[in-house]
């Protein structure tokens, strides 16, 4: 517990600072801009992140869970081929991920309002995807307890964008330098972090006699199972998408940016307050991934209870803060064009809450050597969750976007739970 919330305390000094950075880089460019066209600025945003999110595959939890037993035991030469084979995954699929996009983006740009006239620097933005994959070296800073790199990456970015919007407001420079600023973010953050990574490996001595031609063996030889793990992670964190980024992309294809912009301003603001007790997430899995080895399950489930008890009083006290503080927020930070806002982000931060409630859960499926049932959960709650998501939508507008998340969150808290309380008890009753 000491090391979860110490590692989690280190990555809440980075992300308040984010947090507050993105605030305010997004308030920037919402007052430079106005609500219509910060909102094409925010669909091209997310559109990209979304397609990044697609092409990843999530190679740092295989990092975690093959890394952990290799380091422990010594095997250095295998760990060696684990990182070359889950580089490769990063770097094929921000190869793929970036001609995807630009493919996509031709495509799908008209029916999300975007301006003819900005479609070739919408094009060229969308490219910033190949700075998005970079999910080993974040498995590498994990699993050598180093969030505080973590901590400065994910700040870095926020910065970069808050100060590079503001030159961009005083310059007058309009929608292109917003997004030659934002593109600049996402670059700098993507290529620290992998320049980190590949730093501390090499002061652990854990790249001598590394070769990327290998040993003649194959890289997955040795990780059973390693190829469905992460096809598996990977389709559930697309998945995922349903429940975030799909959101700020159904409202605008179907509303328009305008309402674009407010669900994604009321998103920002919501997982601003519920942030700090979110990021027990990246912390416990490297926890969860020791003790799975270990076969302390009795000790993993106390972990993962009291955990999730002090996360939850957390996410309440932030509901509290929005509930009182939301509508204020949104009138002096972002402005007064943004108050309608407030109404479906009382929804979206209700729903964090619960999400907030339940965040062990997958991760003790993915480290336990579930994560077939992982991705499972995931399929079946997103085909329940995006006709609900649409309908609202159709029906009652941008407040019915938040009414169908809330529906979204108590159905993937109650899916999760059923399996992990029955995993907890076969391991249990094994031991007994």
């Amino acid at each position: 517990m000491r090391r979860l919330f110490g590692n989690a305390g280190i990555l809440l000094g980075g992300k308040t600072v984010n947090a507050i950075a993105g605030l305010a880089g997004l308030a920037i460019a919402a007052r430079a801009l106005g609500v219509e066209q910060f909102g094409v600025l925010v669909l091209i945003h997310t559109f990209t992140q979304a397609i990044g999110e697609i092409a990843k595959f999530q190679s740092w939890q295989a990092v975690l869970r093959y890394g952990t037993p290799a380091l422990a035991e010594g095997r250095k030469g295998d760990f060696q081929r684990l990182l070359r084979f889950t580089m490769l995954l990063d770097g094929w699929s921000a190869v793929a991920g970036m001609f995807l996009s630009v493919v996509v983006a031709w495509i799908a740009g008209p029916h999300f309002d975007w301006p003819a006239e900005l479609m070739p620097a919408a094009l060229i933005y969308v490219t910033s995807v190949l700075f998005m994959v970079q999910a080993t070296p974040t498995g590498v800073l994990r699993l050598i307890d180093r969030f505080d790199i973590q901590s400065v990456q994910s700040t870095l970015g926020a910065v970069i964008r808050m100060v590079g919007g503001g030159l961009v407001w005083v310059l007058g420079g309009g929608m292109i330098g917003f997004l030659i600023a934002w593109y600049i973010a996402t670059a700098v953050a993507g290529i620290y972090l992998v320049w980190a990574g590949w730093r501390e490996l090499g002061k652990r001595g854990l790249l001598d006699g590394f070769r990327w031609r290998g040993d003649g063996q194959p890289m997955t030889r040795g990780f059973d199972g390693i190829w469905g793990f992460v096809w598996s992670t990977n389709l559930s964190s697309t998945l995922e998408l349903a429940f975030t980024h799909v959101g700020t992309l159904a409202v605008g294809w179907m509303l328009g940016p305008r309402d674009a912009a407010l669900f994604r301003i009321a998103r920002q603001l919501g997982e601003a307050l519920a942030k700090p007790a979110k990021l027990l997430i990246p912390a416990i899995y490297p926890e969860l991934a020791r003790m799975t080895a270990a076969g302390q399950h009795r000790e993993m489930r106390a972990l993962v209870e009291r955990s999730a008890m002090l996360a939850g009083a957390g996410a309440l006290l932030a509901l509290v803060i929005c509930w009182f503080l939301g509508e204020i927020c949104l009138r002096l930070i972002i402005g007064p064009e943004f108050v309608p806002a407030f109404p479906v982000m009382m929804w979206l931060v209700a729903a964090a809450v619960l999400g907030i409630w339940s965040f062990p859960l997958e991760p003790v499926l993915v480290s336990g050597g579930e994560a077939q049932t992982a991705l499972k959960v995931r399929i079946w709650t997103t085909i329940a969750y995006m006709p609900v998501l649409l309908v609202c939508i159709q029906q009652y507008g941008l407040i019915g976007a938040g009414w169908a998340r809330m529906f979204s969150a108590v159905l993937v808290m109650v899916a999760f739970l059923l399996p992990v309380m029955r995993w907890f008890r076969q391991r249990l009753a094994a031991t007994e």
